[in-house]
């Protein structure tokens, strides 16, 4: 499945609702900042006897985001809208680790290799297609989400692990007040889940059959605020 495809498809046919409904419907666009708690499991499988390493990584950073949004579609009380996220989230936190091996030479001399390993992911071109249903101030949010993930490590084995297409779900509430005129004020806490990430390495290390192969799961939790303008 082409990620990029069905992002481009599903914000075309966003737009062409908007477009049709212009007439008949009101819209709000506006910013906003949000702390996002980042939760990341992942296992590494070694080539080599097929070992499994498990690591658990927690990360806060701030974003920031844009939205466009059509209001009380057919005064169904449904918003639809797009968010954008025009910055790069770091996911990794500078996972970082040394591996030592021991050899025997043919002399019977203990010899060792260190390396030093680096493990970096970014999240970017993140994109938010969602609805919300108010009820009275309190609104319920529900959507869809697509980002690219991008792995920038360094590995001294001379792997690396690609980038990788990301879609997930997300889910939340939140609270929208009048400021005064036409602009408005929003407080909202969402959950994303992202589907699972697999990853394999391009190369296996020397004297080792197979590739080593990435397996995780990535969650985040958002406390967000907005400044919107209805017009």
């Amino acid at each position: 499945r082409n990620m990029k495809n069905i992002r481009t498809l599903a914000a075309a046919i966003l737009l062409s609702m908007f477009s049709a409904s212009y007439a008949l419907a009101e819209f709000t666009v506006g910013v906003s900042a949000a702390m996002a708690f980042i939760e990341a499991d992942g296992t590494e499988t070694e080539g080599k006897q097929n070992e499994v390493t498990q690591r658990g990584i927690t990360h806060t950073t701030p974003v920031g985001s844009i939205f466009v949004e059509m209001n009380d579609v057919m005064g169904s009380g449904l918003s639809l809208g797009i968010d954008y996220i025009p910055m790069t989230a770091d996911v990794s936190d500078g996972l970082s680790r040394t591996d030592t091996e021991l050899s025997v030479t043919s002399t019977a001399t203990n010899t060792s290799l260190t390396r030093n390993q680096k493990a970096q992911a970014e999240i970017d071109n993140h994109i938010t297609l969602y609805g919300t249903y108010g009820i009275g101030d309190i609104y319920l949010k529900a959507g869809y989400v697509t980002a690219d993930l991008t792995t920038t490590e360094s590995l001294a084995t001379g792997s690396s692990y690609g980038n990788a297409d990301l879609d997930g779900i997300t889910y939340g509430v939140g609270y929208e007040s009048e400021i005064g005129g036409n602009s408005v004020y929003r407080l909202e806490v969402t959950h994303t889940t992202y589907d699972d990430i697999n990853l394999t390495s391009s190369a296996a290390r020397a004297g080792v059959p197979n590739n080593n192969k990435i397996s995780a799961d990535l969650d985040v939790t958002q406390v967000k605020a907005s400044i919107g303008y209805k017009f």
